[in-house]
């Protein structure tokens, strides 16, 4: 489906901040405009985060975007997020280009890397438009980073290059939002404004009617049309979450589970946790930086992280290494996925200087007898397999390392015919690489019922996901003008 000129229908939703619920916005829009026949691919020129996944054509993008297309009904493919940005520190990080790892960047590097990048974008979009009805386009942060705006790839950058309209969101939940609409147009220089087709208050609360005088007041300071007031969306906290600002410690009910995730300072793949979160008898206690991991939890999971030697050191400046060694002499549970594996063992050593400088060594917790080597080479790959009892797992790997000793004698999981993973003796401690082994139902049912025999029941996650994101794009249908949003796309 083309438009008068030829171009594939695009909206693109941009925000006056970060965190103002974009993506969210985008997957119920994805959602509602497949379920109306559309073929809707989802897009985002430049993201950051490292909550990734891993996309059939054996690439990564950020996880928005990955849940965006199955809304679509869609396989997540590489040139969904040709961009990908996983903070490494604080002022660093790896750039992921088309899927693929192009290099490590400082904030400055990276700003004189983005004029490269704009064709590659380019290209990307323009291979998903040419299969689709409609391109769902999400910005990151504001679109008002004047600042930035010179070599600007995510945001009015990329849409006067693809030419498409502008949708601004504006978060009302975190106040400010007239300043924040009224602002964002103002700092615009004159063509972006014309290019911005209206605004969508997102997070409402209360009685839409007393916003009107506001509406009125931003119509006469930007003349942009409000294209719908999207009350809060409870159960969006039942989808994964991109940002990391998002986690919070969570339980669906009465929590006679207690499930403690130390927060590391480059955690990643953190939607791991949401279907042990989504459990009606489980706590997901996320454990913040100074807390102590609590000495009442039933299993201790480490999670995933962006720079395992660098997050060792922070578990151990935590004190939660001593915390972690009580919690196993008292006879409680461990798992490790991915660099949360890696640090259980005895070592991990960097020779090619993969997260550091060349032939960094770090001790680790000690509780695998496994040994880990950082290596050039990043394992991405979807894969399915059994725990060694033969329940079914699938899930991705998503990493940079080989982890070897006597512990993966004993694996956790068999993955594509092959050992996985490596279990403590006793079996009190294990780890593996499978990221969204949680969302597997039956072993998650067994994991938990080894923590409190007898539970009961249990959820069944994959349709859940679906189902919400139905109730999400019945919320949007419900509270968004869809025939000037239409129109606007060119559809």
């Amino acid at each position: 489906m083309k438009d008068h000129q030829g171009r594939t229908p695009a909206l693109m939703l941009q925000g006056t901040g970060s965190d103002v619920g974009k993506s969210l916005l985008a997957a119920g829009l994805c959602r509602l405009f497949a379920r109306s026949g559309l073929r809707v691919m989802p897009f985002k020129p430049q993201n950051m985060s490292n909550n990734a996944a891993v996309t059939a054509d054996g690439g990564e993008i950020g996880r928005a975007q990955a849940l965006q297309a199955r809304a679509a009904g869609v396989a997540p493919r590489s040139d969904m997020n040709p961009v990908l940005l996983k903070p490494e520190s604080e002022t660093g990080a790896q750039v992921v280009v088309q899927g693929k790892v192009l290099a490590s960047a400082t904030a400055r590097d990276y700003h004189a890397l983005k004029p490269t990048l704009l064709p590659r974008v380019l290209d990307s979009y323009a291979r998903l438009a040419a299969e689709a009805d409609l391109m769902v386009v999400e910005g990151a942060g504001s679109a008002a980073e004047v600042n930035l705006r010179a070599s600007d790839i995510a945001n009015m950058g990329f849409a006067e290059a693809a030419d498409v309209p502008v949708v601004l969101v504006a978060d009302i939940d975190r106040g400010g939002v007239i300043a924040a609409i009224v602002g964002t147009h103002a700092l615009l220089p004159e063509s972006e404004r014309a290019r911005l087709a209206g605004y969508v208050i997102n997070r409402f609360r209360g009685d839409p009617a007393l916003f009107a005088p506001a509406i009125d007041i931003i119509t006469r300071h930007t003349g942009l049309a409000c294209l719908g007031i999207v009350p809060w969306f409870a159960d969006a906290a039942l989808l994964p979450a991109e940002d990391s600002g998002s986690l919070r410690s969570a339980g669906a009910g009465d929590g006679t589970i207690r499930i403690a995730v130390p927060r590391l300072s480059r955690i990643a793949n953190f939607d791991d946790f949401d279907p042990l979160a989504a459990e009606a008898d489980v706590r997901l206690d996320m454990i913040e930086p100074g807390r102590a991991l609590p000495g009442d939890a039933d299993l201790v999971i480490l999670p995933g992280s962006k720079a395992t030697i660098a997050d060792l050191a922070f578990l151990r400046a935590q004190g939660w290494d001593i915390d972690l060694a009580a919690h196993v002499r008292r006879g409680g549970r461990v798992l490790g996925i991915c660099a949360g594996y890696q640090m259980l063992g005895s070592r991990v050593t960097d020779p090619l200087g993969v997260e550091g400088p060349a032939g960094g060594v770090a001790a680790g917790l000690g509780l695998l007898r496994v040994e880990t080597v950082m290596t050039g080479d990043k394992v991405l790959s979807e894969i399915t397999g059994t725990d060694t009892d033969g329940i079914p797992v699938r899930g991705y790997e998503m990493h940079m390392g080989r982890t070897e000793g006597p512990d993966t004698a004993r694996p956790l999981l068999l993955l594509g015919g092959r050992p996985e993973g490596a279990v403590a003796d006793g079996g009190r401690v294990a780890g593996c690489y499978l990221h969204g082994l949680f969302a597997s139902d039956l072993f998650r049912a067994r994991l938990l019922e080894s923590l409190r025999p007898g539970r009961d029941g249990g959820t069944a996650y994959e349709p859940m996901v679906e189902t919400v994101l139905d109730r999400l794009a019945d919320h949007l249908e419900t509270h968004l003008d869809l025939k000037r949003l239409r129109r606007l796309a060119g559809l």
